[in-house]
C-alpha cells in the first residue's frame, strides 16, 4: 500500500480520533491493501470501487465496526456478520474490541472485502422489504379510520418517508406512546413532510 492512496480527510479524522485509533489505522491499512478509493462519508472513513460504497470504517461506545455496505448479499461463511438493528436491511458489520482481533482476522477482512467488490462488479443490489410489508401499528389504523384525509396524506408521501413514520411509531412500546407520537405528526403528515423535513 502506497501512502498516495491515503487521502488527507482520513488522516484529519484520524488525528481527531480519541477512541479505536490504533483499530481504525490497522482497518484502513488492510482496506486499502484491497485497492480501494478512500474518503470521508457519513463523517467516517469510508472505502469505494469505482465510486461505489463498499465499506465504512466507525467507532461505537463498546466497539468499533467495519461496515459493509451490501452486507447482506455476502456470504458470511465464517459467521461474523452482524445486522445492526432488525430494520437494517443492506448493511452488515464485523465489530472489533481490540487491534489484536484485527490483526488476527486480517485474510477474512480482506476476503469478505473482495467478496464485496465482488458483489459490487456484479451490479447486485439488495431488495428491500416494500412499505406494504410493514405492520400500520393498530394506533395509527385507528387515526386513519378516525381521519380518511390522514390516511390520503400518508399514501401521498414518498415509500421513504411511509418507512421512516411506520418505524417511528411501532418502536415505541406502548400504546400511549404510539398514540402521543401519532397525534405529535398528523399537522406534518398532512402537510406532505417526511418525519424529519
Amino acid at each position: 500500500m502506497t501512502d498516495s492512496r491515503k487521502n488527507r480527510k482520513v488522516d484529519g479524522f484520524l488525528r481527531k480520533t480519541k477512541q479505536w485509533k490504533e483499530e481504525f489505522e490497522a482497518l484502513r491499512n488492510i482496506v486499502l491493501d484491497c485497492e480501494l478509493t478512500e474518503d470521508i462519508k457519513w463523517m467516517h472513513p469510508c472505502y469505494m470501487f469505482e465510486n461505489k460504497n463498499i465499506v465504512l470504517i466507525h467507532g461505537f461506545k463498546e466497539y468499533c465496526a467495519l461496515l459493509f455496505h451490501k452486507g447482506a448479499l455476502l456470504k458470511d461463511t465464517h459467521g461474523i456478520l452482524i445486522q445492526q438493528t432488525e430494520n437494517v436491511q443492506a448493511a452488515r458489520q464485523i465489530r472489533f474490541t481490540n487491534v489484536q482481533e484485527i490483526i488476527n482476522m486480517e485474510p477474512i477482512i480482506k476476503a469478505y472485502i473482495h467478496e464485496a467488490i465482488e458483489v459490487e462488479k456484479a451490479g447486485l443490489e439488495v431488495e428491500f422489504k416494500k412499505t406494504t410489508e410493514y405492520i400500520i401499528p393498530e394506533e395509527l389504523q385507528n387515526k386513519f379510520d378516525e381521519m380518511p384525509d390522514l390516511k390520503t396524506a400518508f399514501e401521498a408521501l414518498t415509500p421513504g418517508r411511509q418507512r421512516a413514520y411506520l418505524l417511528h411509531f411501532s418502536q415505541a412500546k406502548q400504546s400511549k406512546t404510539r398514540v402521543s407520537r401519532i397525534e405529535k405528526y398528523v399537522q406534518q403528515i398532512l402537510n406532505g413532510k417526511g418525519l424529519s423535513d
